[in-house]
């Protein structure tokens, strides 16, 4: 019989290699959240729960300040890299190496071998991170327990080369469609072609110079592009709609109206029949004001960098909780068939987090 346990003895990267041999796609998560669950009930030091497949476990001594610390569980489909190797140079490689089984393992071993950190901390293991957002375990926790959620402060230990990422950019997409009349093409004067009535949009997007404001110290760099363009009948009818789709994202000192109010602005004079908003997520700004989140940096060193894609900090954000993206692992090798991490990278980045949290 397989092995359904998990050892919090071992090293982080030793443990990385079990959870990655420990298969978790989005939505096949169940039994590697029984593992989980299972090995931080039998810390007497933590208060555990459970909702769904995702476990929040938590210090209660009463401290000045509470840190959480959160990651996901689940990985994308397996593409023939598990089981975990571990090459001659120290390297691990396999499914979830990176996104993010290594920052899972630094999150258990801090709560397995820090019982009385100097600020409450909050582990949050959550599923479904790496499909559609209305699945996401934090979502859901978040919004059945948001008490579970309470903190001041909260690191996400998705991979940033062991580098400080603040905060995220907000992502929103818009549909912008325009109407013409069908005609046949050799005889084009007879209707009005949707297609050429999308020029202004694509020619405002070609002249858009993107913002790069400093929010809490950190500069970010906009953008707003088209990401498709869908329109045609035939190749002898003049098209009678085309839709443009564009995506904005925008720093996080805009709020989701500023940044969709922004976009309508922007288009106000292109003659769009009709402005759909199909997607929007908003950002979360780095948060590096906080006392806490100072003397974490302080703590790892280097240099704070901003996150321009979007993470799931932004959900901490919307509860009020300043986040930081930290972990170890390479972002840029996240879902490759060759996905892998140094092995040494992910005990460095346990033991930094433990000396910020004992010091």
């Amino acid at each position: 019989m397989a092995d359904t346990t998990l050892d919090l003895t071992l090293d982080a990267a030793e443990l990385t290699a079990r959870l990655v041999d420990f298969p978790s796609e989005s939505g096949n998560e169940k039994p590697l959240a029984d593992a989980v669950e299972a090995a931080l009930r039998a810390l007497p030091h933590l208060t555990v729960d459970r909702y769904g497949n995702n476990v929040v476990a938590r210090t209660n001594l009463g401290r000045a300040e509470r840190v959480i610390l959160a990651g996901h569980i689940d990985t994308v489909p397996i593409a023939g890299n598990v089981p975990s190797r571990l090459d001659e140079d120290g390297v691990l490689w396999g499914c979830g190496t990176c996104d993010m089984k290594s920052g899972v393992a630094v999150q258990l071993r801090i709560a397995a071998t820090v019982p009385a950190p100097n600020r409450d901390l909050t582990f949050v293991f959550y599923d479904n991170e790496e499909v559609a957002a209305h699945l996401n375990g934090l979502k859901h926790v978040a919004e059945a327990h948001p008490d579970w959620l309470a903190g001041d402060f909260a690191i996400l230990l998705e991979p940033t080369d062991g580098q400080v990422e603040g905060g995220c950019q907000g992502t929103l997409r818009v549909l912008l469609k325009t109407k013409g009349e069908r005609a046949h093409s050799a005889r084009a004067w007879m209707g009005s072609n949707a297609i050429h009535a999308a020029a202004p949009i694509l020619a405002k997007l070609a002249a858009y110079e993107p913002r790069t404001p400093v929010v809490d110290g950190l500069r970010f760099h906009e953008g707003l592009n088209a990401v498709r363009i869908e329109g045609g009948v035939a190749t002898n009818v003049i098209p009678d709609a085309c839709t443009v789709v564009v995506n904005f994202r925008y720093a996080p000192d805009r709020s989701e109206a500023e940044a969709e109010d922004f976009v309508r602005d922007f288009f106000a004079d292109c003659d769009i029949d009709e402005f759909i908003v199909d997607d929007h997520t908003g950002g979360a700004r780095p948060g590096l004001t906080h006392p806490a989140a100072a003397a974490f940096l302080a703590a790892v060193g280097g240099e704070a960098r901003p996150k321009f894609g979007w993470t799931d900090v932004a959900r901490f954000s919307a509860l009020g909780v300043p986040a930081v993206n930290y972990g170890p692992g390479a972002p840029l090798l996240a879902h490759k068939v060759d996905e892998r991490v140094r092995a040494s990278e992910i005990p460095e980045a346990e033991e930094r987090l433990r000396a910020w949290l004992t010091s």
